[in-house]
């Protein structure tokens, strides 16, 4: 297994992309350099009292990429391996997203130095909120609107609403994204990920003339998204033949049920010895023979040793970042339409600024409503990136690229540099 500091740098690969990009783009050189540097970089030390009575001192970042086109817009993480480089590059990745999918936020992202998974309740709540009065000033429904990532969820943006709000004195739910519902998240929320991801996989069988009732898929990360992605797509009537997490995966090339893996994890804490199935890595989950592949855990798990292996006809990028540049390259000889990550995982965001906008409107729409409008924007999304891949003749994440980036030089184009 490849270790941590094998991996290639996450903003590096962030750069090498948006270089690519400006290149079709023919960006001007000043613009370039303005989107190659985020905005403001936040790092923030975090004394928590822990449970047994010491004080333990965690680092947390904020990056917030660009605001030319919006408040910045982003979660935040918890995770053992969270540096600002990663935080970086994931915010970067969020602008262009935003800008991909047409909706008024620039990019940002957060994360925590720590493992959650050995830490109690009342120790994150007290790290969360010592976090959220480290960042307060810089955050807020017209600034900066954070939303859950890696090891955090609607529990944690609870805690984020409580404490800011408590230092503005009046509530704010529209301080974050991904709330509970009865604090003003919404329907569907907790879905959309993994529902935009299949939105955009039906639109990718459609271009290579895919039946999707006679589709089968695997998915490495059976985490929300990706469990998710799974349960949806098999309502479609696609097959899972494949599934990993963090302590392993399975293989059952007549296909499980994705309902009932949920289940299992859920009672075992993995899908390892799912019953029925033979065990497997995440490298042999990705190279399985299906016809779709989804990567939703983290950076870097399609490496060129991992791509040269991929039989799949459609990748799904659920992860952030899941690809080094130079699988990209593999994977564009090879033929597979890969759905890159920017527009693949974008219903998450999508939804998120569904709820924003509900929330500052005071309004909510039903789930049915939330649905319609997720697909109406990631379909037309997909569009926009599939026709600027066939005019340009590009990768599919070379095209959506063109179209975000393209769309936030625009703007800075457009508000000119002050002073």
């Amino acid at each position: 297994m490849q270790s941590d500091s094998d991996k290639p740098n996450a903003f590096s690969n962030a750069l090498e992309q948006l270089r690519i990009a400006a290149e079709y783009l023919k960006l001007e050189d000043g613009i370039h350099q303005m989107l190659a540097h985020p905005k403001r970089e936040i790092t923030v030390s975090l004394p928590v009292r822990m449970d047994g009575g010491d004080t333990r001192v965690f680092t947390g970042y904020r990056v917030q990429y660009s605001d030319a086109r919006g408040p910045c817009k982003g979660g935040i993480r918890y995770h053992p391996n969270v540096s600002l480089d990663e935080v970086k590059a994931l915010a970067a990745w969020m602008t262009w997203k935003c800008s991909i999918a047409d909706i008024p936020f620039g990019g940002a992202k957060g994360g925590i130095i720590c493992d959650p998974k050995h830490m109690s309740m009342g120790e994150q709540e007290r790290m969360t909120r010592r976090y959220t009065a480290a960042i307060a000033d810089f955050i807020g429904p017209y600034r900066d609107v954070p939303a859950p990532d890696v090891y955090t969820n609607a529990q944690v943006m609870a805690w984020i609403v409580d404490t800011y709000s408590a230092l503005k004195g009046y509530m704010v739910p529209e301080v974050v994204t991904g709330k509970p519902v009865p604090l003003g998240g919404s329907l569907g929320r907790d879905k959309a990920t993994g529902r935009g991801a299949v939105f955009c996989t039906i639109e990718a069988a459609k271009v290579k003339n895919m039946d999707l009732k006679k589709t089968t898929f695997a998915v490495e990360g059976f985490g929300n998204a990706g469990s998710n992605y799974a349960e949806i797509m098999q309502s479609n009537g696609a097959t899972l033949v494949g599934a990993s997490d963090s302590k392993g995966g399975v293989i059952d090339k007549k296909g499980m049920d994705a309902s009932k893996l949920i289940a299992y994890k859920e009672k075992t804490g993995s899908v390892v010895g799912f019953p029925g199935s033979q065990p497997a890595t995440d490298k042999e989950v990705l190279q399985v023979e299906a016809d779709v592949v989804c990567p939703a855990a983290l950076e870097n798990t399609i490496t060129p040793d991992v791509a040269k292996g991929i039989r799949a006809k459609i990748i799904t990028e659920c992860a952030n970042g899941p690809t080094t540049p130079e699988s990209d390259k593999i994977i564009d000889g090879n033929g597979i339409f890969l759905i890159p990550d920017v527009l693949a995982n974008s219903g998450g965001v999508i939804v998120s600024y569904l709820e924003w906008v509900q929330n500052l409107d005071r309004v909510r729409w039903t789930e049915e409503e939330v649905n319609s409008k997720l697909e109406q924007k990631i379909t037309g999304a997909f569009g926009d990136v599939h026709s600027t891949s066939q005019k340009n003749g590009t990768s599919m994440r070379t095209a959506a690229l063109m179209v975000g980036v393209g769309r936030v030089a625009d703007a800075i184009r457009t508000l000119g540099v002050f002073p």
